[in-house]
């Protein structure tokens, strides 16, 4: 689970926490203390404490605010808070939803797709979203960083097919930035790897993250920069994440955005659309609108493919082709994410 390693790697310990360290520490913890925030105590009588012990609530205050007060279908609070809902055993919802333990390539190596391999970099993240389809992965196990990166980089330096490298997790952005150079660095000697990709929501939940630190540290690599964050509703993306994300781009980044369709959070024309467009006002490219995968404890969230293509097809109708993201689902040992219309 997500709480194997729930700090993120801090610098020496004569240097003081940075700011974006202190604010993940003083993330939400607590489900009744989140719905007092939101002004909603009485929802406390739908708080699943068996899902909150198993899986639980984190979430940063910047990302509260950005929750309606006093709005119990807040989509930004759905994403977020452990209901009973999660209670409930579903046929077809399992703890590995995506094939992660079978694509297993070395300690902390997913490699499902040609070219390219995913490091799994820290068990860590700012935010604990319901529908994590890694929330019941064995981080404590299969954490590339806790071995120095030693392993991982030896994978990729055995294969020369390999041209692309994507780091995620949990989120690698929850790492110190001194601890991401100690791994760039020993990618500095794969003349094959040409492309890093970073999947991330923090620049979204905590865009306190991108400092001038990590962002030296990025405009640095001698590789393609490409950044993947994670948005499901236009609501997240505030001025400051908006800052954030043109701080990345001007970093020298390609920025795209992944979504998942979720029931009661953006399955709905309008948000879809507003996502869309607010994404590329602040630069951002919809890249993938991801069917939810079938992890156990998110099937309240889950939208049924006939439902999900006829969204996408108004999306498809209403904005310009740029502006819509390709609805896919990943389906265990398939050579790549599989457009839902093939599905059918």
């Amino acid at each position: 689970m997500i709480t194997a390693n729930p700090v993120p790697t801090q610098p020496a310990a004569a240097d003081a926490p940075t700011r974006w360290q202190r604010l993940w520490r003083d993330a939400v913890r607590d489900p009744r203390e989140l719905l007092e925030l939101v002004g909603l105590p009485a929802l406390a009588a739908r708080v699943s404490d068996t899902a909150a012990a198993q899986f639980p609530l984190r979430v940063p205050r910047g990302f509260v605010a950005r929750m309606r007060h006093g709005d119990p279908h807040d989509p930004l609070l759905r994403q977020v808070l452990p209901l009973d809902d999660e209670d409930r055993v579903v046929p077809g919802f399992v703890l590995d939803a995506v094939g992660d333990r079978a694509a297993r390539g070395g300690p902390g190596i997913v490699h499902k797709y040609e070219g390219r391999a995913l490091l799994v970099a820290t068990g860590s993240c700012a935010i604990h979203c319901r529908y994590c389809f890694r929330r019941h992965f064995p981080y404590g196990e299969e954490t590339a960083a806790a071995g120095q990166w030693r392993e991982a980089l030896a994978y990729l330096a055995a294969d020369p097919g390999l041209d692309e490298v994507l780091l995620s997790g949990g989120d690698p952005l929850s790492l110190a930035t001194p601890k991401l150079a100690e791994f760039t660095e020993g990618l500095a000697g794969l003349p094959h790897v040409r492309r890093l990709r970073l999947h991330t929501r923090l620049p979204v939940v905590l865009p306190e993250r991108v400092d001038d630190g990590l962002l030296a540290w990025l405009a640095d690599l001698p590789q393609q920069r490409v950044v993947v964050i994670h948005a499901n509703h236009p609501h997240e993306i505030d001025a400051g994440v908006a800052r954030a994300l043109g701080e990345l781009r001007r970093a020298g980044a390609t920025v795209l955005n992944q979504a998942v369709l979720l029931r009661g959070v953006n399955d709905d024309v309008a948000a879809l659309a507003g996502l869309s467009e607010r994404l590329f006002e602040a630069g951002v490219l919809p890249y993938y609108l991801h069917q939810l995968d079938r992890v156990a404890g998110a099937a309240h969230f889950e939208v049924p493919d006939a439902e999900a293509l006829a969204l996408h097809a108004a999306l498809s109708a209403r904005l310009p082709g740029y502006l819509v993201p390709r609805l896919v689902r990943e389906v265990a040992g398939a050579p790549a994410k599989l457009p839902v219309a093939s599905l059918g």
